[in-house]
């Protein structure tokens, strides 16, 4: 075990820029300040100096210990090859790969050693913890160098293991004579030994000077580390963003002056091949058949007007006998019209889209003149997986997820998946490490059996015929062999609470020993006092988990911890690793092995913060991403959801790529769902929004984002306006249209953002960004390398903003100690401190569903969205079909909804870029859960009805009854309609009203009081996470739908429905045992009582359960409310006469 350090600090989150300004000069760097530290068995950091280390190097105690040595004046790298940069590079990344990094507020930035991650052994030469080799040599515990199969590379045939450090202090001062044999080394050239080690690509020659000054202005202004390597080579990735060269066989082609720079009047490009080839859109939008849309529109429009005169016929006609029952009504029903017209209005353009994968293909990983190796010129993706709480998000589901990531159909070397677990929790780390060591199987079984769904839960638990469409004569083999090692990989999962539990246990009881012997030798005749140590949790190689510990003590606690990241899986090779028939599990000739770059992150967490939850976890993985991988686009998904379609990115990166695609913040796929049961009994799908509503924004604005199943292009995340953003403005309708923005000027603050160039000519401004992200020099300089990575292809004159084809096949930056501390400051508690971020920046705060203010952020400053439908669902995920948890979710949402309606990102204060009907569907938004208090009671007007014997019309006449069917009708027809364009079942339908007037009499109602209460009395809502976990009935799929939970939102509804019932029964025998019977009224009141039980029978099965599992609350509640009613019966309408009870009617 050893460790390495960082100095880190606010002031100085990249100090190690000058140093690298300074060789660039001329000058030699200032030598840095080395830290020297070990980690000893108990967890704590030992700093010693020189000498120091020099005095305890003879002990044993102190044999292990690594120290990094960077380069100093007497330490320079030579130009021959035996100091190689890029293989020097590789020795860090594999260093950095394997090392635990910690850090935060007031505290040092370390870099752990790891010699094991996980209890089980790992093989995978990518992995963090790979089993390897050390070196030999006394007192150096450096990994020997390996190839990218992990095999070691040995320079002396006695096969003595030396690590290149030592190795290169053998060839430099030992004369070349192997510690081992004693024997001279037959070769001293260390290119020899690593040869695969080296960079593919050729060295490019320096830049012409020429009409350059512009293009390299940034790079003379810039203090990142990505301007020049440490020895002052060339670097290749700023030139090609820089000057948008492109590779050839074995050289650069030079771009014309003048070409691929992007002019207003659009004509950008004269090379011939591009202007003389057909050019194909990778997207088409299909639009609704006319004999679908056109009556659907003109029913609406009927509807609307006949909604008019009624009301307007509704208020000339009041009920005189019972004026406050129609006043009520005729309230109720205005709101009801215009939350209709709100919800309706959106709908009038809905749209389909497709997409052409095959045009993808052949336009980015095909050879053409601008990428004649044909290597994949695809952007890079970085996918963000939170969980919070292992408890309720068991590792298991999440460690799913990341397998179904990890082989994803996408180029390798562009994916990065990271892994944000705001726990802290050893538990999810581990398992993460689980995850990571069994894709090495899972991941090259996919790839070479074309295998769907790639979850490996899903996958085995498909019900069809599994080997179906298999030619390969090994599957059955090969899936039986992974079944088994899936089998174990759950087993180990499931184990690992109780692992790591015995674990801490037994290193617990260790050092308490190792106290008590230290405390007789001090004290030989004195009586032993009791010693208490605290409690750790202890990690597989013996040390101490920096995060939150089983028993929580002060700094690991899940609120109080330093930040983490782990690199579980180090950034893959350029080029394709098959992989060998030596692998006895299973055949994997000819199938890539390469597994995408995988890293689990921990916030800082300390007392007196404000996190921020989910928005705060996601905005520290933005950062950390920025710095480690900056991938051009971003995906999130919850650690449920999974990814169903393994092509579903390359879907998504169709609309991103396409002519217009630079204008587009995020790609918002349809949320699908597993383990919902058949009936659908509390409409857990969703699909009349997620196929009805959202469908239907595409054709305007854009979806609204919905927290999962988003790509997101970067630079939109940042805060920066879409380009051309001068040309463009809102347009009325659905239709948008071309004219100078002038009120753009007088926009409020909070609606100004960073503009990006709207050229080539013009550069993006980033004058307020340290004000914006932060001090991060390397999060801010890489904002212009993503903005340039995301530009759709410019291979036709049409294409404006566009980026040179080849421009993005070079291999991405090794990654080294000092950028990963990087990542550790800017996911530190204090470093949001005074920036923008969760105000302008990345996640909006200060609302439970920031998914939603976060798309209206991005819509407001001008940007669109599509909504891309695959025909294979692209994600699937789980949602809570128990009555209670599905409660608690709308009430999750619809309080979100009120803290938008008083936030100022309400949609009557949007900018003028916003479409007008895209602001209306964002107003339904934050207004839709007040609807409630018109539904309740609107819901008890039949039951007063019927008490009172009166009705919300003074007579039911055939003018109210016309226009009553007139509405049904045209209700009717609208949804037939509705169901056709949008592709949902009838029954889908009738199940979301059904649920819609469930959550509008609970949850909605719960919601507007917690929302008046935080924004009155400024009392803070607080919610706890959906449970992922099912029943425990493990032989019922639909366990959890049967059990009953109390839950106070849970007695309006329960009212409602008593109420009716008695009503009912009231209003019956008054009519049976009447003089005069009223008929009319009866009937009235009956019909809309009965409407309000069908809708509330959902919930009234839920209720009962199965089996008799009622709780007793339910059966004490509704006997307590039938008492309570029957008394206030007697009371308001008290007998008359003899035996007289209520109007006329009388005892026998």
């Amino acid at each position: 075990m050893a460790s390495k350090s960082f100095k880190a600090s606010r002031s100085d989150l990249s100090s190690a820029s000058s140093d690298v300004l300074d060789s660039q000069n001329g000058k030699p760097p200032l030598p840095p300040h080395v830290t020297f530290a070990r980690r000893t068995s108990s967890g704590r950091y030992t700093n010693y100096s020189r000498d120091d280390l020099d005095s305890e190097l003879g002990n044993s105690e102190f044999l292990n210990y690594t120290v990094h040595m960077p380069s100093t004046p007497d330490n320079q790298p030579n130009n021959n090859s035996t100091n190689n940069p890029n293989v020097s590079q590789k020795v860090e990344e594999q260093y950095v790969s394997s090392s635990l990094f910690t850090g935060g507020f007031n505290s040092m930035t370390r870099a752990h050693l790891m010699d094991k991650v996980i209890d089980s052994d790992t093989t995978h030469p990518q992995m963090a913890g790979a089993k390897g080799s050390s070196c030999a040599i006394n007192g150096c515990d450096g990994k020997v160098m390996s190839d990218e199969r992990g095999n070691d590379i040995l320079p002396c045939e006695c096969d003595f293991k030396i690590c290149r450090d030592c190795y290169v202090d053998v060839v430099k001062t030992g004369d070349g004579v192997c510690p081992g044999c004693k024997e001279l080394y037959k070769s001293a050239d260390v290119d020899e030994l690593t040869e695969n080690w080296r960079s593919s690509l050729p060295q490019l020659p320096p830049p012409p000077s020429s009409g350059m000054s512009r293009r390299l202005s940034l790079m003379k202004s810039t203090k990142s580390m990505l301007v020049r390597s440490q020895t002052g080579d060339f670097d290749q990735n700023r030139w090609l963003f820089e000057t948008k060269g492109t590779y050839g066989y074995g050289n650069a082609i030079w771009p014309k002056e003048g070409d691929f720079d992007n002019s207003k009047d659009g004509n950008s490009i004269e090379h011939s091949d591009l202007v003389n080839k057909p050019w194909r859109p990778l997207t088409r939008k299909l639009k609704i058949p006319a004999a679908i849309i056109s009556p659907y529109r003109l029913l609406v429009v009927v509807r609307l007007v006949v909604l008019g005169f009624f009301l307007t016929w509704r208020i000339q006609h009041p009920n005189t006998d019972a004026v406050w029952l129609w006043g009520m009504s005729v309230v109720c029903e205005i709101w009801f019209a215009f939350s209709w017209i709100l919800d309706q209005l959106p709908k009038l353009c809905p749209i389909n889209r497709a997409t052409d994968l095959n045009v993808l293909k052949e336009k980015f990983e095909m050879p053409t003149p601008g990428n004649p190796t044909g290597k994949s010129d695809l952007p890079g993706v970085d996918i963000f997986v939170s969980t919070a709480d292992p408890e309720k998000e068991p590792p298991l589901v999440t460690a799913n997820t990341i397998l179904s990531i990890l082989a994803a159909d996408y180029p390798v070397e562009k994916l990065a998946c990271y892994v944000s677990d705001d726990g802290g929790a050893l538990l999810t780390f581990e398992a993460m490490a689980e995850a990571a060591s069994f894709a090495n199987l899972w991941v090259p079984f996919c790839r070479k059996h074309g295998i769907e769904p790639r979850n490996p839960d899903s996958y085995f638990s498909l019900k069809k015929d599994p080997y179906k469409n298999k030619v390969l004569g090994d599957f059955v083999k090969d899936r039986r062999r992974v079944k088994r090692e899936y089998d174990e990989f759950k087993v180990r999962i499931n184990g690992l609470p109780d692992s790591i539990r015995r674990r801490s246990d037994a290193y617990h009881a260790r050092e308490e020993l190792k106290a008590m012997k230290e405390q007789r030798q001090k004290r030989d005749d004195e009586p032993l006092e009791i010693i208490k140590i605290k409690k750790a949790t202890w990690m597989a190689d013996g040390t101490h988990w920096p995060g939150t510990w089983l028993t929580t003590a002060s700094e690991h606690s899940k609120g109080d911890h330093a930040g983490i990241i782990q690199v579980m899986l180090k950034p893959p090779s350029d080029e394709p690793l098959n992989g060998t028939s030596e692998d006895s599990r299973v055949d994997l000739n000819d199938v890539d092995i390469r597994l995408p770059m995988l890293v689990y992150v921990s916030r800082e967490k300390r007392p007196g913060y404000d996190h921020n939850k989910k928005a705060g976890a996601m905005n520290a993985l933005v950062r950390a991403s920025a710095i480690m991988s900056n991938g051009a686009f971003i995906l999130n998904l919850d650690c449920d959801h999974y990814i169903y379609n393994s092509q579903a990115m390359r879907e998504g990166m169709c609309f991103m790529m396409d002519r217009g695609g630079d204008r587009l913040c995020y790609v918002q796929f349809p949320q699908r769902f597993e383990g919902i049961d058949p009936s659908d009994r509390y409409a857990n799908r969703n699909t009349v929004f997620f196929d009805g509503n959202m469908r239907a924004l595409d054709g305007l604005q854009g979806p609204v984002y919905v927290g999962t199943g988003c790509l997101f292009r970067r630079v939109a995340l940042y805060g920066f306006d879409p380009p051309r953003s001068k040309e463009r403005s809102s347009g009325f309708c659905c239709f948008g249209r071309k004219r100078k923005n002038h009120s753009a000027i007088a926009a409020a603050e909070e609606n100004r953002a960073l503009r990006m160039g709207d050229s080539d000519d013009e550069e993006m401004n980033l004058s307020l960004a340290p004000k914006m992200f932060g001090n991060s020099n390397q999060l801010i300089d890489s904002i212009p390398v993503a903005e340039f990575q995301g530009r759709p292809l410019a291979d036709h004159p049409s294409v404006k903003n566009g980026r040179p084809p080849g421009a993005l096949t070079i291999p991405r930056d090794l990654l080294d100690a000092s950028t990963v501390a990087e990542a550790i400051s800017v996911i530190s508690c204090w470093y949001e401190d005074k920036t923008e971020w969760g105000q302008r920046v990345g996640w909006i705060y200060g609302s439970v569903t920031e998914d939603v203010v976060t798309g209206y952020r991005m819509h407001n400053r001008g940007w669109k969205s599509v909504y891309c439908v695959t025909k294979r669902d692209a994600f699937r995920g789980t949602a809570p079909i128990n009555l209670t948890d599905r409660l608690h979710q709308v009430l999750r949402w619809a309080t979100g909804s009120v803290e938008i309606f008083f936030s100022r990102n309400n949609a009557i204060l949007a900018s003028s870029k916003m479409k007008i009907l895209q602001r209306v569907a964002y107003l339904n938004v934050g207004i839709y859960p007040f609807t409630s208090v018109f539904l309740i009671v609107y819901c008890f007007l039949p039951a007063l009805s019927l008490f009172s014997g009166q009705f919300i019309v003074q007579t039911l006449d055939v003018t109210f009854l016309v226009y009553l069917l007139l509405i049904t009708i045209t209700l009717c027809g609208l949804a037939v309609l509705e169901v056709k364009w949008s592709g949902i079942e009838l029954e889908e339908w009738w199940r979301n009203e059904q649920f819609w007037l469930i959550g509008g009499t609970s949850a909605h109602l719960a919601a507007v009081f917690q929302g008046l209460l935080k924004v009155v009395a400024g009392v803070e809502i607080s919610f706890t996470l959906t449970s992922k976990s099912g029943g425990d009935d493990d032989e019922d799929e639909f366990a959890d739908l049967y059990i009953v939970k109390w839950t106070s939102l849970m007695i309006p509804p329960i009212v409602i429905m008593m109420v009716n019932l008695i009503a009912i029964a009231v209003g019956l025998s008054r009519t049976i045992y009447s003089v005069i019977p009223q008929w009319s009224r009866l009937l009235g009141g009956v019909f809309f009582s009965f409407w309000v039980l069908v809708h509330l029978y959902p919930f009234a099965k839920g209720l009962m359960g199965r089996r008799g599992r009622t709780p007793t609350i339910v059966f004490v509640w509704s006997g307590l409310i039938a008492i309570i009613i029957s008394l206030l019966w007697v009371a308001i309408n008290p007998p008359q006469g003899s035996n007289q009870i209520g109007g006329s009617f009388q005892f026998p």
